[in-house]
């Protein structure tokens, strides 16, 4: 799963990217708000104890605790992970089509084959689709191959006692107190992602606590070692992220030549119908949904590949921040429910590392919020882009070219 922790008071996402391995750091419902803020730093010992009076006043005992927290120590490593995040600074063709591959493709329909009963109990009590499941599955951990290989107790001990993000981690330290109570996890073996996060499909000890499910029937939660925990895990907390039952979450489409391109992109007030009224076509040919909302989502500017995103593209914000990531998981996803390979038309040449930071620059002295200058085409570069494509006359689709960057 994943998200950047960089500047967030909740849901965090890492890329493993060599593996195309998302590491995810998701807060339960309770963690929303920034929590207060939290002791951290000095004598390790006197940190730990301050930890097990607070896992006990949340309702540990003290035998977990202290089974928890025996031989934890700091490991420089997830330090070093933290201090040097990367960026992700690949477009939407390069990163869906090392992705999902064939192969993946292929391991999926197994797995969604392999485990068809739980699947079906995933989309009976919670209403998501096993291609939704399965994509996020794949792409987490290659299906449980790459999970991580920190200790996990010690990962969150380091983060915690960090006095970075305190707020963030110790409240997962706490958590995976509980599990041990559970007999969830050991904490002397367990390992996972350098962030904390935990199993098949990375999530953080609090929502483990919070959604995890026994789908194999053994009496724990283990997401590690049980493909049908993960797959029931995941489901519930989708459904939590607002999945709605019965509906799309991306639809590959075509695009006339001439559109308000400034009303493309996240956010918009448009439904897919509307779209469909102004020449927008899906390629399956299906309009059932066109009562709901729909944004126009062209990752790579109007030339290239182009969807409607529903509603329920939401939840892949939610577990992802990263516009590039999201939008290959919900593609995957519709990739393993029947859908084919995207068109990927002829996108316009893009920047590169330095001219996106030149044009981030150049917008920001126009007074337009981009955030940090980091060479990324987020959200907000992409706003600022298409306010001012808008105002020079050029199709404004967000896609930021070297014409763009010549005309500012």
């Amino acid at each position: 799963m994943h998200r950047s922790l960089k500047g967030r008071s909740a849901l965090a996402l890492l890329f493993a990217c060599a593996l195309a391995t998302g590491a995810a750091a998701q807060q339960a419902p309770d963690a929303a708000a920034p929590a207060p803020a939290a002791p951290c730093g000095g004598d390790l010992s006197a940190f730990l104890d301050g930890v097990k009076k607070d896992a006990i006043a949340a309702g540990a005992s003290a035998e977990a605790a202290d089974k928890a927290l025996a031989g934890a120590e700091i490991d420089p490593k997830v330090l070093s992970r933290d201090r040097a995040q990367g960026v992700f600074r690949q477009t939407f063709l390069e990163f869906s089509q090392r992705t999902v591959s064939q192969a993946r493709l292929d391991i999926g329909r197994q797995k969604m084959k392999q485990y068809a009963d739980v699947f079906a109990r995933a989309e009976q009590e919670f209403g998501v689709p096993a291609g939704v499941i399965t994509a996020f599955w794949a792409m987490e951990t290659d299906f449980g191959a790459v999970q991580g290989d920190f200790n996990t107790r010690n990962a969150l001990v380091t983060l915690s006692h960090d006095c970075r993000r305190p707020e963030l981690f110790r409240p997962q330290l706490i958590a995976l107190i509980e599990m041990v109570q559970h007999g969830d996890l050991d904490p002397q073996t367990n390992t996972g992602a350098w962030a904390g996060e935990i199993g098949q499909v990375q999530m953080l000890p609090r929502d483990i606590v919070a959604y995890g499910m026994d789908g194999d029937g053994d009496g724990h939660v283990r997401l590690k070692q049980s493909g049908p925990d993960a797959i029931l895990t995941a489901a519930k907390f989708i459904q939590h992220l607002g999945f709605e039952r019965g509906q799309p979450w991306l639809q590959e489409v075509t695009v006339p030549d001439d559109l308000p391109w400034e009303k493309s992109g996240l956010g918009g007030t448009m439904t897919a119908g509307e779209w469909f009224s102004l020449g927008v076509k899906p390629r399956d040919g299906n309009t059932a949904f066109a009562n709901l909302e729909g944004d126009l989502v062209l990752p790579q500017g109007r030339l290239g590949p182009a969807f409607i995103a529903y509603p329920n593209f939401k939840i892949y914000l939610e577990w992802n921040k990263s516009f590039i990531y999201t939008t290959s998981a919900a593609y995957f996803a519709t990739r393993l429910s029947g859908a084919p390979t995207y068109q990927k038309g002829t996108p316009e040449q893009g920047l590169s590392n330095d001219q996106m930071k030149q044009l981030q620059t150049k917008l920001d002295s126009l007074g337009h919020d981009v955030g940090e200058i980091d060479g990324i085409l987020g959200s907000g570069t992409r706003v600022a882009i298409q306010k001012e494509q808008l105002r020079l006359g050029m199709p404004a689709d967000g896609w930021a070219t070297p014409a763009l960057l010549g005309a500012l």
